[in-house]
């Protein structure tokens, strides 16, 4: 099979630094307990061309460079972050599989739905810089060479086409091996893959046994190692231990956006969007408080996610600091996209979209309304209000085990949810009708022309009328209804939307115009 490989050079230094900003272009290292002893696990570029190297012990490496910032270097972190990197590729690659602590492969076989394997790699390498991220992507008929030419190759994207592994491996040296080959062939002199290459399999597989035999077949462009697809984890969560207990809001934003960035790279890549989220702030040295946050629309967008959690969490008083911030998803739904009227801009929508989730969050789940169409003709009782949530059809919960499960019962509205949108026929139609009908004191011409009406015992004289629209209905009822509507405009109150009454001869309030 043809797969890539992703190499983020050394890639917890990255990610430390895209989660503190702060350290960009300074010398720091992320150290490990190795027998007792503090060492280096990986450094940054500044920290490099001041001599330190990996394994050095962090004394060592102190007095090197003075000003050396020093960092824990955890295996379950940077799993994590290398997981969440991955899915984020899954809406171009069917799977992905680890390669700790700084690379993975990735199925390339659907590259011909994105234009071909260069694109491909193109495109990857976009996913990775969206996250802040500096990588080479290779693709390959086989594992050792797509890891290899990435990890030593020069081109930020190179593709090796079918049996063409031993010509592309061979310009590279002999430390690319990276085992105990390596030392085995340098023994003899050679300096390169491709001198190894050469070498006749008899002899190579006598003088070094299996592992020599295996990494010159690996050389020649001969590898058989599998394609293992990493298993995706049912629950959506993520979590950022901050480098010390934070009792300010600014360490705790940054990490939030470095958790809602990964967040909403691994939504996008499952084709997801979020409804619910909580938030989760474990304080020092015990305790932690959860901040959940309800979305007016399902969405993986990372900008308006961290929109909402700073307008959440940034007024929240804790007793203690914070030490670890959180995210879980309790809910998510398929993420088909939004559809935009012409001429309708992304941004408002966007702007819209933050308003209705700040006014849920604020003033709780069932503060907020939508319009629910009703089975019913009569304009007063076409829709009445719900409270809002995301379509009943397309809403999933999270159950214990990570599945979807539909919705409580006492969180599903009972008929779906329709925003009364002012497009088509029901222009005319205003955006706040009143529960029932009110009757005006209307003065009237012969002709049968509104001049003006008194309301709340204050006369408002008409300066507009258009109209009649004639609706009727419910003839079979106790109640049947006649009704010529007009939209007429009051001075001082504006346009309102007015009927009279086939029965009475009565004008009467049925709605206002915003």
């Amino acid at each position: 099979m043809r797969r890539g490989y992703l190499h983020i050079t050394r890639f917890p230094v990255q990610r430390k630094v895209i989660e503190s900003p702060a350290l960009a272009g300074q010398p720091l290292v992320l150290v490990e307990e190795v027998r007792g002893q503090r060492r280096v696990a990986f450094a940054s570029t500044r920290a490099l061309k001041a001599g330190v190297r990996p394994g050095m012990t962090l004394t060592a490496a102190t007095a090197l460079e003075p000003e050396l910032r020093n960092f824990p270097y955890r295996l379950k972190d940077e799993a994590q972050a290398l997981t969440a990197l991955g899915e984020s590729l899954l809406g171009l690659c069917p799977g992905f599989q680890r390669d700790a602590p700084d690379g993975l492969w990735f199925d390339a076989s659907a590259a011909h739905l994105v234009g071909g394997e260069q694109e491909l790699g193109a495109r990857v390498l976009e996913i990775c810089g969206e996250q802040g991220y500096r990588a080479h992507v290779t693709v390959a008929s086989e594992a050792f060479t797509s890891r290899v030419l990435a990890r030593h190759g020069s081109r930020r994207v190179e593709v090796v086409p079918e049996g063409q592994g031993v010509r592309a491996l061979a310009p590279l040296p002999l430390s690319a091996l990276e085992d105990a080959a390596a030392k085995a062939f340098s023994v003899l002199g050679l300096s390169t893959l491709g001198q190894v290459a050469a070498l006749p399999a008899g002899a190579v597989t006598a003088r070094g046994g299996a592992a020599a035999a295996r990494a010159h077949a690996r050389c020649r462009g001969v590898d058989d190692t599998p394609f293992t697809p990493e298993p995706l984890e049912e629950a959506l969560e993520d979590r950022v231990v901050l480098d010390a207990p934070a009792d300010t809001f600014e360490p705790v934003q940054f990490a939030l956006k470095t958790l809602l960035d990964r967040l909403g790279a691994r939504l996008s890549g499952r084709q997801r969007a979020a409804v619910r989220l909580t938030f989760v702030l474990r304080l020092d040295p015990t305790g932690e408080a959860q901040v959940p946050l309800l979305l007016a629309r399902p969405t993986a967008r990372a900008k308006l996610l961290l929109d909402l959690a700073r307008h959440r969490l940034g007024e929240l008083r804790l007793e203690r600091p914070v030490a670890e911030v959180a995210v879980r998803v309790d809910a998510h739904d398929e993420d088909l996209g939004q559809q935009l009227a012409l001429g309708d801009a992304p941004e408002g929508d966007a702007a819209l979209e933050g308003v209705l989730s700040r006014l849920a969050t604020t003033l709780g789940e069932e503060a907020l309304f939508a319009a629910s169409l009703q089975a019913v003709h009569r304009p007063e009782s076409a829709h009445t209000p719900r409270a809002f949530h995301p379509p009943e059809t397309r809403r999933g919960l999270l159950s214990p085990s990570g599945l979807l499960a539909p919705a409580p019962e006492g969180e599903r509205p009972g008929a779906p949810i329709t925003v009364w949108r002012e497009t088509g026929a029901a222009r005319e139609r205003p955006s706040r009708l009143l529960a029932q009908p009110a009757r005006l004191d209307a003065e009237v011409t012969a002709s049968g022309e509104m001049l003006a009406a008194r309301l709340a015992g204050r006369r408002h004289r008409v300066t507009g009328m258009a109209g009649p629209e004639r609706l009727g209905g419910e003839w079979w009822t106790d109640t049947p209804y006649q009704r010529d509507y007009y939209r007429v405009h009051f001075e001082g109150l504006g346009p309102a939307w007015v009927y009279r009454d086939g029965r009475d001869g009565d004008f009467y309030l049925q709605g206002l115009f915003d």
